[in-house]
C-alpha cells in the first residue's frame, strides 16, 4: 500500500499540472498600451460613471444582453477590483487617474471542412469530380472579454481576452473563466515599457 501511494499522488499532481496548462491555454489574451502615458503616475481608479461595462451577444434572436448583463456584473466587477487592489491601486469615487470599463462580446462560430477542400485546382492529382461533401464540423460560443483604462478621454491601456466556450457550460465554470480572464489581463497592468 505504501508503494503505490506515491505513484497515486504523482499521478494526481501531473493530472493537476495537465488541467492547469489546459485552462491556461485556453484563453487568448493580448494588451496594448499608449507609450507615451505615464503609467507611474496612476494610483487611484474608478469605473465609468455611464456604468462598469458592456455586454454585446451575437448567438440567437433569443439573446438578452441586459439579462446576461445583470449576471455578469458582479463577477467582472469584484474581480476587477480584487485585482486593481492587487496591483497597489485605490478605488477612487470622484476624479480618479483611470476609468476602468469592460465590453463582454458573446458570439456563435462554426468551422467546417469539406472533403478535397485543401487539393489544388489541377487535373494532375487525377481524381474524378466529386461533390464537397463536410467531414468536419465544430460549432463553439466564443467569447471575448475587453477592458479598457482611459485617462482624459483616451484609452491609454487595452487588454483582450478570448475563449472558445463549451455549449452548455455550467454557471460555476462560466464564473471561473470569466475571473480567470480577468486575472490573465490585469496581471499585465502596469505594462513593462
Amino acid at each position: 500500500m505504501l508503494k503505490t501511494q506515491p505513484k497515486v499522488s504523482t499521478w494526481l499532481v501531473a493530472t493537476a499540472v495537465a488541467l492547469a496548462v489546459q485552462t491556461a491555454l485556453a484563453l487568448d489574451v493580448k494588451v496594448g498600451f499608449d507609450k507615451a502615458f505615464d503609467f507611474k503616475a496612476v494610483h487611484t481608479w474608478g469605473w465609468k460613471s455611464d456604468g462598469p461595462g458592456k455586454v454585446i451577444m451575437a448567438r440567437t434572436a433569443d439573446d438578452d444582453p441586459e439579462a446576461m448583463q445583470k449576471r455578469v456584473d458582479p463577477v467582472l466587477m469584484s474581480e476587477v477590483e480584487a485585482q486593481m487592489t492587487e496591483r497597489g491601486l485605490k478605488p477612487a469615487t470622484s476624479a480618479p487617474d483611470v476609468f476602468v470599463t469592460y465590453f463582454l462580446l458573446l458570439s456563435t462560430g462554426a468551422n467546417a471542412q469539406t472533403i478535397g477542400q485543401f487539393l489544388p485546382g489541377s487535373s494532375v492529382w487525377g481524381l474524378p469530380p466529386f461533390l464537397a461533401s463536410t467531414q468536419s464540423l465544430e460549432m463553439m460560443n466564443q467569447g471575448s472579454l475587453v477592458i479598457d483604462l482611459s485617462a482624459k478621454d483616451a484609452v491609454v491601456w487595452r487588454g483582450y481576452a478570448q475563449a472558445n466556450v463549451k455549449i452548455g457550460i455550467d454557471a460555476k465554470k462560466r464564473e471561473a473563466l470569466l475571473r480567470e480572464a480577468v486575472r490573465d489581463l490585469l496581471k499585465r497592468y502596469p505594462p513593462k515599457s
